[in-house]
């Protein structure tokens, strides 16, 4: 008997069921590595400018001067891109494209006539994308992890505003990179509130009892103010190294 069309098995690739199937976890994986590096490619962008902090500060909330002020950081790191002497030209400004300080951030780059990226993942609550990434540069997460590599991939630089368990994870992540010299470019970090930081994260105990060493503390600094984060923000970036767009924060190789 003849086969006809209809009759026919789907392809793999476009077949539905078995994408969404527990074997074809790998390809959702895969995919979410390779979608956002193609568009990266696509759109020429060299890097970003990463903001991290709480989707819960609304401009009218208690803490809501941190988003006024993401809002302007945003919008003077991408004027600051922007300009042909920057070491950051062609860098954008990266959040997890949510509400609260994400969406400070992504707004004050788009105040500034510039691109964003927002990295979104679907969560049972909070976390919807926000009005002012492009949607060519809005992306889709399931998978926390894709999520966070795409935060260290691109990173040539970082800012953390206040925030919870998301936000500590995020710069965690990124601190753990820089300590331990898994990436081979230094990422100036910023943390944005010394009030709030260490009252939440007690850096000077982890030193004191050795569990980090004291020159650890030198990956980071604080700000309590947008000039003073641009300043070392600016201070902080070294030259781009000479590579084709975009400049993925590579992991180090490990020594033969």
């Amino acid at each position: 008997m003849t086969m006809t069309g209809a009759d026919r098995s789907p392809l793999a690739y476009k077949n539905e069921e078995f994408l969404d199937s527990e074997d074809a976890r790998p390809l959702r994986i895969l995919a979410e590595y390779l979608q956002p590096m193609h568009a990266f490619h696509r759109e020429s962008i060299a890097g970003t400018i990463v903001f991290f902090g709480s989707a819960r500060i609304a401009p009218a909330s208690t803490l809501g001067r941190y988003y006024d002020e993401a809002r302007e950081l945003a919008r003077a790191v991408t004027e600051w891109c922007g300009m042909e002497t920057s070491p950051l030209k062609g860098c954008v400004v990266c959040t997890g494209g949510g509400p609260g300080i994400m969406e400070a951030g992504n707004y004050g780059a788009a105040e500034a006539g510039g691109r964003s990226i927002g990295l979104n993942i679907g969560l049972p609550h909070e976390q919807r994308p926000n009005a002012f990434t492009p949607r060519e540069l809005s992306f889709e997460f399931h998978y926390f992890f894709m999520r966070k590599l795409w935060f260290a991939n691109l990173a040539r630089a970082m800012v953390v505003f206040p925030g919870g368990f998301g936000t500590l994870d995020e710069f965690f992540e990124i601190l753990t990179l820089a300590q331990t010299k898994k990436l081979d470019r230094p990422i100036p970090i910023v943390l944005y509130g010394p009030e709030y930081w260490n009252e939440i994260v007690n850096f000077e105990a982890l030193a004191r009892h050795g569990l980090i060493d004291r020159e650890d503390l030198s990956l980071f600094d604080f700000a309590d103010d947008p000039a003073t984060a641009l300043a070392l923000l600016k201070k902080g970036v070294p030259e781009p190294p000479q590579e084709e767009a975009p400049a993925f924060a590579h992991a180090r190789k490990p020594e033969s």
